[in-house]
């Protein structure tokens, strides 16, 4: 399984993000510049010029046609995917985290960090078909969460929205109303702060990573937990794969520590696990700084990770992958 190796990015990656087609890979950096890139052989296909600050997320329309950002700069952008041409800008008063489209596109769940006493919030903005009428207002905020939500998602069916982040609980709200459906179980819930969290192909569970160092499998409508994936460090990646029985976990130390240890290039591996009996199939290593990012293609025959090293590696999963037998 040789990597392609995909260098667009002055800095440390954050998210990576394939279309629904899987032709297309879509990366965010600290370096204030989406980039788009073909998903079969690696090539640049374009960059998003406008935010001026890290860009932390991105989702992508149905059909390909519009890119949300969100970005440290304190706006979230939509982006016309083909021409690169930037189509509206939502400001908000504090670096905008996480950002999630709803199923039909019409509605983005966005997050926001604390900032100069602003509390940290997840706010539901409608997406209009036509930009004439797109506006900067908040059909829903939701607030009153103590430390970052580093991730927001859609549940089943746009009926719920999943927070997750510093405070180690996961919490499932309303998306009409914004009140508070169920929470995470202190006891068997993450015991550190949740970095990443990634749906299913058909949302009917997720998996969240934790720098307690595992990460685990959740129903997305009972909040109850089915599994959980042990790994030797803090994890600030995961995916789920649309096609087989396995999850894929990334991670290292907290990108403060990384210029401490030395910089071996097996450290930084990306760990499959069978989904159901939760062993270890193996591991893909290659990154000479912590995993920040992982996806899986939806067609399920490759998988990218994007490291704190500034690249993003593509790996086409040879035919024995597909005949592991645990």
């Amino acid at each position: 399984m040789r990597p392609i190796l995909m260098k667009g990015h002055e800095r440390p990656l954050t998210f990576l993000k394939y279309n629904r087609d899987g032709d297309l890979l879509f990366s965010c950096a600290k370096d204030h510049t989406p980039t788009v890139w073909y998903a079969d052989n690696g090539d640049r296909l374009g960059t998003y010029r406008g935010h001026n600050g890290a860009v932390w997320s991105c989702d992508v329309s149905r059909h390909s046609t519009r890119l949300i950002t969100g970005s440290a700069d304190q706006t979230a952008k939509l982006w016309d995917v083909k021409t690169g041409k930037e189509l509206f800008t939502f400001r908000f008063d504090a670096p905008a985290r996480s950002v999630d489209l709803a199923i039909g596109d019409h509605l983005a769940v966005i997050t926001t960090d604390s900032f100069m006493g602003n509390m940290p919030t997840a706010q539901v903005k409608r997406i209009a078909e036509d930009l004439q009428d797109q506006t900067e207002e908040s059909a829903l905020v939701i607030s009153g969460i103590t430390g970052r939500i580093n991730r927001a998602v859609w549940g089943p069916g746009n009926r719920t929205i999943i927070t997750a982040g510093e405070d180690a609980t996961i919490r499932i709200w309303d998306s009409e109303t914004g009140k508070l459906l169920k929470e995470s179980d202190k006891e068997v819930g993450h015991q550190k702060a949740i970095s990443s969290l990634s749906k299913s192909l058909d949302w009917s569970h997720f998996l969240t990573g934790s720098l307690d160092k595992s990460a685990k499998l959740w129903d997305a409508r009972t909040l109850t937990l089915i599994k959980t994936y042990v790994t030797e460090r803090p994890v600030n990646a995961v995916d789920i794969s649309p096609t087989l029985d396995h999850v894929v976990i990334g991670g290292g130390q907290d990108a403060m520590n990384v210029t401490m240890t030395d910089r071996r290039a097996g450290k930084f591996e990306a760990k499959f696990f069978h989904k159901i009996l939760e062993e270890e199939i193996g591991g893909v290593k290659g990154h000479f700084g912590p995993i920040n990012a992982l996806a899986f293609n939806p067609d399920g025959r490759s998988f990218s990770s994007g490291g704190e090293d500034g690249y993003v590696r593509l790996h086409h999963f040879d035919p024995e992958y597909f005949n592991i037998k645990m």
